[in-house]
């Protein structure tokens, strides 16, 4: 696993610029930084190239949309956590009225759609929660796809709301984890860390569990 890091010099709050039309490009800005680190990671260690994942928690979960969307060629399945749809917005005022209403892409990628799973709270009061349904209706864009939607609920803690698109060979395409009454936070992380609620379900282990289900075709 690799953890980039913005710096602060790139970004004040050391968030990606996910809202900047040159850092939502393949060949240039922020995306090709993070396949460069993903592809001197995979370069450095015995890594299976067509199981590499990428995911990431708001801002980082709108990063992640965009490699998957830069780069289906590179990664295998993407997890978006309370994140935003690749092209939502152009610059920073356009970013805050997606974070405000939700919004769709406004750029198109001709590449595959890669396996998503989105988790986003519906009390989410930072990046609206529609913004997670519009991922889902992205990656889910085909009309051979059977839905299935599944209601449970964390023991002492939220309940929640799981539709899942499989293709016709039955495989997963995609997964939309909607958690009834969390916030801007990391469903399932641990209490001692920041943005986490672990009252949710394990984002973590469901986003691995939906990882090690795909990879590149050969």
């Amino acid at each position: 696993v690799v953890y980039p890091e913005q710096p602060s010099a790139a970004n004040q709050s050391k968030c990606w610029n996910w809202f900047r039309t040159g850092d939502q490009e393949r060949d240039g800005g922020e995306p090709s930084l993070i396949a460069g680190i993903t592809r001197q990671v995979m370069q450095d260690h015995r890594i299976d190239p067509k199981r590499v994942y990428v995911a990431g928690l708001s801002a980082g979960g709108a990063a992640a949309a965009i490699m998957a969307a830069t780069h289906p060629d590179l990664y295998a399945a993407v997890g978006i956590h309370s994140g935003l749809v690749c092209g939502a917005a152009s610059d920073l005022p356009s970013a805050l009225v997606a974070m405000r209403q939700g919004a769709r892409s406004i750029i198109s990628h001709r590449g595959p759609q890669v396996p998503t799973i989105v988790f986003h709270g519906d009390r989410d009061t930072t990046v609206h929660p529609n913004n997670g349904d519009r991922i889902a209706e992205q990656s889910g864009n085909a009309s051979d796809f059977n839905a299935k939607v599944i209601g449970g609920k964390v023991p002492h803690g939220h309940a929640y709301t799981r539709t899942i698109l499989t293709d016709v060979s039955g495989r997963a395409v995609s997964e939309h984890w909607n958690v009834h009454g969390a916030g801007h936070a990391w469903s399932g992380g641990s209490p001692a860390g920041s943005y986490t609620d672990p009252s949710g379900p394990d984002a973590s282990r469901e986003m691995l569990r939906f990882f090690l289900e795909q990879s590149l075709p050969t």
